[in-house]
């Protein structure tokens, strides 16, 4: 019987500019690590939080990983419990998918220690539960590309994995700078147009048709956030120049990864979005933010157990 277990889960652009609280992709490179042991004290307690910039809660419930796993207990019935140590790897506030990823990592991890492990599928429903700790809503735009890899439309009840070319890449900046998701997410509020519901359904329906179809063409003409970024942007310094950089260098479409302050760009190659990400940083730059780049196939990594 395993008694430990370390996951990795890594980093998300939640949205994808069109697809808000529904549609997400898993990013290479930056991640959270999730160490869980299986104890037994029916329970769960998380025994360290390292890494850190800012105090994140030690109270399980409080946390997204031990709500994950509280929730995973609750269901199974399980008579044994979990302690939980994370490892934080993707900054506080950065629309990377952080809250997310702690979570997903613990969920991994955890079900690696159970004497039948479950689905991804299976899964999502306890990291839905994590997630609306941090976000206050259950949405899986960020853990559902995290279970899967790749580009991914969650929606409450499934999980979809959309096929992208193996040659696409996507970069995401990430400047200086922390918007917390619930200041961004009282952006926006108020009222929409049917008009602007219309477009964005229609610019949706062009990105997951133009994957599937890998028509590059149909995503250019759909990757435009008509609803959310409007009303986010003012919150970005720099944002317009970041997102004008990127399409300079043949971007099939810029946008807000997440919440933001970090911004994504989508592109047929990889030596064009190796390009462009240091022009998008110098456009965060003229706008006073230091920045760092990543660069990532579009369809990026699933979260896995590492130890």
């Amino acid at each position: 019987m395993r008694m430990q277990a370390t996951a990795f889960s890594p980093a998300s652009i939640g949205n994808l500019g069109v697809g808000f609280d529904i549609l997400g992709q898993s990013f290479a490179g930056a991640g959270d690590r999730a160490t869980v042991r299986r104890i037994a004290e029916a329970s769960v307690r998380i025994t360290a939080i390292r890494n850190a910039p800012v105090a994140l809660p030690l109270d399980a419930e409080k946390n997204t990983a031990g709500a994950a796993l509280i929730a995973l207990r609750k269901a199974l019935n399980l008579p044994f419990g979990f302690e939980i140590e994370l490892d934080k790897g993707i900054p506080f506030g950065s629309g990377m998918g952080g809250s997310a990823a702690s979570c997903v990592a613990a969920l991994i991890a955890a079900n690696a220690l159970l004497d039948a492990p479950l689905t991804a599928e299976q899964l999502y429903p306890h990291a839905l539960a994590g997630e609306a700790v941090a976000s206050g809503g259950r949405h899986g735009d960020n853990i559902g590309p995290m279970l899967l890899g790749g580009v991914v439309l969650a929606t409450l009840d499934h999980l979809v994995k959309i096929p992208v070319p193996k040659g696409w890449h996507s970069v995401l900046v990430h400047p200086d700078a922390v918007l917390e998701t619930r200041r961004a997410r009282a952006a926006l509020k108020g009222a929409y147009a049917i008009g602007d519901f219309v477009a964005q359904s229609a610019n949706l329906a062009l990105v997951l048709a133009g994957c599937q179809r890998g028509d590059a063409s149909l995503v250019r003409a759909g990757l435009n956030d008509v609803l959310v970024e409007p009303r986010r942007a003012p919150l970005i310094g720099g944002f317009s120049r970041v997102r004008q950089a990127a399409l300079d260098h043949h971007a099939l479409g810029a946008s807000i990864s997440g919440a933001g302050p970090s911004v994504f760009a989508w592109f047929e190659s990889r030596a064009e979005a190796d390009a462009a990400a240091p022009a998008m940083q110098t456009a965060f730059a003229t706008a006073g933010f230091a920045s760092e780049s990543f660069v990532s196939p579009v369809n990026g990594p699933a979260a896995h157990v590492i130890a």
